[in-house]
Order: C-alpha cells, then sequence, then structure tokens
C-alpha cells in the first residue's frame, strides 16, 4: 500500500509540473555546461493546484519516512528565502491535515530586519530545535549549506534535507555527489528526495513516450551516478 501512495503522489507531482511547465523537456544548457534532456524550474511552482500537490508530496515522503523510521523525528520545517517559504509553509500545514503531524516553520529573510521583531528569521524559533529544510533541486549544492548555516547560527540543528527533485548526477570529476557532500554535513542517510530522475525515467516509460525516455537514458548513462 505505502508503494502504491508512492508511485501516485509523484506522478500526480510530475504530471502537474508539466503542465505548468515546471518541467520539461528538450535541450538545456545547465550552469555547468552540461546539455540536459530535461529541466526542472521551481519557481514555476505558483497556482494553488500546484503548490497543494507539492505539499502533499513532500508531506507524503516526509511521513511515509517518519513511518518506517528512516526520517529523524524533528520540530521545525525550514524555507530558504525565497522560493522554499510557501514550500515548508504548505507542507507544515499538509503534514498535519493529512498525516496528523505538527510542525512549526521558519523561513529567513535575503536581508535582516532592523525594526520591529528584527532579525533574519520568520516563524518559530529555531534555537535548540531539530530541523529540516526543504529545498527544490540540488546542482552545487551551494543554497543548501547557506540555509545549513543560517540554522546552526541560530540555535538549530538540522536533521535532514527533503528535496523535490534529486537530478542524480555526479559531479564534475566524474564521481562526487553533491547528496553526500551534504549528507556529510548532517549525517548520512538524512538527504531525501520527492523524485528522482529514475522516477521521470520511468514516468516517461509508463506513458509511452519513448524520445524523451530514451534521451533521459542518454544522459544517465553519461553522467548518472551510479
Amino acid at each position: 500500500m505505502a508503494d502504491s501512495t508512492q508511485a501516485s503522489y509523484k506522478a500526480d507531482l510530475i504530471q502537474h509540473a508539466m503542465e505548468v511547465d515546471a518541467l520539461k523537456y528538450g535541450s538545456f544548457t545547465l550552469k555547468s555546461g552540461r546539455i540536459s534532456p530535461y529541466f526542472f524550474n521551481a519557481g514555476l511552482l505558483s497556482t494553488g493546484p500546484i503548490l497543494a500537490t507539492l505539499a502533499t508530496a513532500y508531506s507524503s515522503t516526509i511521513a511515509q519516512a517518519l513511518k518506517d523510521g528512516s526520517f529523524p523525528e524533528f520540530d521545525v520545517l525550514f524555507g530558504p528565502a525565497y522560493k522554499g517559504i510557501p514550500f515548508a509553509s504548505g507542507a507544515a500545514m499538509a503534514l498535519y491535515t493529512q498525516h496528523g503531524i505538527s510542525v512549526g516553520f521558519a523561513y529567513d529573510r535575503k536581508e535582516e530586519k532592523d525594526h520591529g521583531e528584527g532579525g533574519k528569521m520568520v516563524g518559530v524559533p529555531v534555537k535548540g530545535k531539530r530541523v529540516v529544510i526543504l529545498d527544490d533541486v540540488m546542482t552545487s549544492g551551494k543554497a543548501v549549506r547557506g540555509a545549513i548555516e543560517t540554522v546552526r547560527q541560530n540555535g538549530g540543528e538540522v536533521v535532514g534535507v527533503v528535496q523535490a527533485l534529486d537530478r542524480q548526477e555526479v559531479g564534475q570529476d566524474g564521481v562526487s555527489s553533491t547528496v553526500k557532500e551534504i549528507e556529510g554535513l548532517i549525517g548520512e542517510g538524512r538527504v531525501f528526495s520527492i523524485l528522482t530522475m529514475k522516477d521521470l525515467m520511468t514516468w516517461l516509460e509508463s506513458k509511452g513516450r519513448v524520445k524523451e525516455f530514451e534521451s533521459l537514458q542518454a544522459y544517465w548513462e553519461q553522467y548518472g551516478l551510479k
């Protein structure tokens, strides 16, 4: 049953992300210089329906991992400014309404506020709390590293990271993995993903989209993390 539920929310996210062009297939030059057959732009996840789908996917991923013991107990979801803010708020709400799991959420500002409550952090205080960071896609991991540092500077402990999509690629050296580098900072097995490149390939194959599937398969064979 767990596998069936997982397949459902993954398929829903892929389908809905394609409908708003957040997930596209074609030819895209990445910052690394690689020519990718697909591109994921989380900035386009900006409608009520797609945010609801994403919140369900984040919450289902976390709830299932908590249930099977592969994810640590935590207190706060942290969404790095700016794209991570709706991710954290939506996921916190879905965790409660769909799974009965109550956690707080927090986010940061790009610039520190010098009036009102002040500071860079907004939402539930992270001091002394176990924190899970939500991300869209890890490439170099720069954004996640910054988020980890922000949480730590404010007295929180980062116990996990959940990203929307894991591209499952090796680094420029052909060996390294950004996910493994981040796990080196927060603990082995503490980085989770809603979708992976393999999930995209499975979906394309199931829909008979041969051209796109073969393009991703060729890219995987060249750059995939084996």
